[in-house]
């Protein structure tokens, strides 16, 4: 088959298929993209200092700085706040590997506390149980890294009280989040974490292709990863060992990674902004229909916590299965044969077969694996019409057999 029969066949195969989750692009970001095109910089120029400026502002926070990716900020983040070989770090096992993965590129060891099952976020009575005993083994963590799933916020004041009084730091992995409030403010501000992270991959609420981003109110925090996202390397004078060679001289003062943002990115993020809380609105909408639509169904929809207001990035629910005579697989295949592109967030990370070798078995985190047995994720963005809703739960209530 040659390439243009290929790309006929998978628009044919795309045709009627509804995604999980996708980006919106307007006329307004494709100019905004076509302006740096046109302009002398297509990185390391203006777009990324307005872009986070922009991201900043909203949340109310004193830096942002981009990244090409949110693992990457997470990585950077973990070595900033000090990470290394022989400490801990904690998080959720409902989450993507990125949130564990970041502890083991410190050198560090890597634990998890187990979801609330109604918020499917991190347990703050988990978190404080595993705490006293880590306490009296000498094993407390250095970081813990609560996930805001589907985007909403975890109960971050009370993981804040926690981490004051065991002395941990609190990374928030708000990748599904940006656009969301808990207590009435925004998520990103940092207020009960010493940094917050946020992804714009396509599938996110707003995107720059792929991208994330760190929050940080502390300059030293925020100096520090900003000279390890660009190999380490600073040309400020104040930074250097001794007064540079010439206007060309620059110094690398620790090891770095090529971790930057593009322009072209930025500035597609930025035009995205502009429409942050139209897409969370939309999501809102969308959500609420859900709610109404499946109410006479066999499965559990998304319980908001009344102190967020989610990003609502997924809509995941919970198949009731004792009710059903079709197994979770097979709800999940007739709904993929039926061109609904319906996904599961997330099989629990203690699962897998990397941390599997490392001495975590089923049955560690039961909430998590009990989630993971019955949870399918719909169609949530933006575009989706109330047709292709209503096309979803027709597909839906079919494969369930009711």
């Amino acid at each position: 088959m040659d390439p243009k029969e290929q790309k006929e066949d998978r628009s044919n195969l795309m045709a009627g298929f509804i995604p999980y989750g996708r980006q919106d692009i307007s006329e307004e970001d494709i100019q905004a993209v076509l302006d740096v095109l046109s302009s002398d910089w297509l990185t390391q120029g203006p777009a990324v200092p307005r872009f986070e400026q922009s991201v900043a502002r909203y949340c109310g926070v004193e830096y942002g700085l981009a990244m090409n990716s949110a693992t990457s900020a997470l990585h950077v983040a973990c070595i900033s706040l000090g990470l290394k070989k022989g400490d801990w770090l904690w998080t959720s096992p409902n989450t993507f590997v990125a949130s564990a993965n970041c502890g083991l590129y410190c050198d560090a060891q890597v634990d998890f506390v187990d979801i609330d099952p109604r918020t499917y976020n991190m347990s703050v009575s988990a978190l404080e149980k595993k705490l006293i005993v880590a306490e009296q083994q000498g094993k407390l963590p250095k970081i813990v890294i609560p996930v805001h799933f589907a985007g909403q916020p975890c109960e971050m004041k009370s993981i804040r009280t926690l981490a004051d009084h065991y002395g941990f730091k609190i990374i928030e992995d708000a990748s599904h989040a940006i656009g969301g409030e808990y207590l009435g403010e925004p998520i990103g501000n940092c207020r009960y974490s010493d940094i917050t992270i946020f992804s714009f991959h396509p599938v996110k609420i707003i995107t720059t292709a792929e991208g994330g981003m760190a929050l940080i109110n502390n300059i030293e925090l925020a100096s520090k990863m900003d000279l390890l996202r660009s190999h380490g390397i600073t040309r400020d004078p104040a930074q250097m060992t001794h007064e540079a060679d010439g206007a060309w001289y620059y110094q690398q003062i620790a090891l770095g990674y090529n971790y930057r943002m593009t322009d072209l990115q930025a500035a597609l993020g930025a035009s995205q902004m502009n429409r942050l809380d139209e897409f969370v609105s939309k999501r809102h909408a969308i959500a609420r229909r859900y709610d109404e639509l499946l109410a006479d169904l066999p499965v559990t929809t998304p319980w908001q916590h009344p102190d967020s207001y989610s990003g609502m990035h997924l809509y995941p629910i919970r198949l009731k299965l004792s009710q059903l005579k079709i197994t979770h697989r097979e709800v999940f295949d007739a709904l993929r044969a039926q061109s609904i592109g319906v996904n599961l967030h997330y099989i629990p990370v203690h699962m897998q077969p990397y941390y599997q070798s490392q001495g975590f078995k089923q049955g560690d985190f039961p909430e998590a694996e009990s989630y993971y047995s019955e949870a399918i994720s719909l169609p949530m963005y933006p575009g989706l019409t109330t047709d292709l809703q209503d096309q979803v739960l027709n597909v839906l209530r079919e494969a369930l057999q009711v």
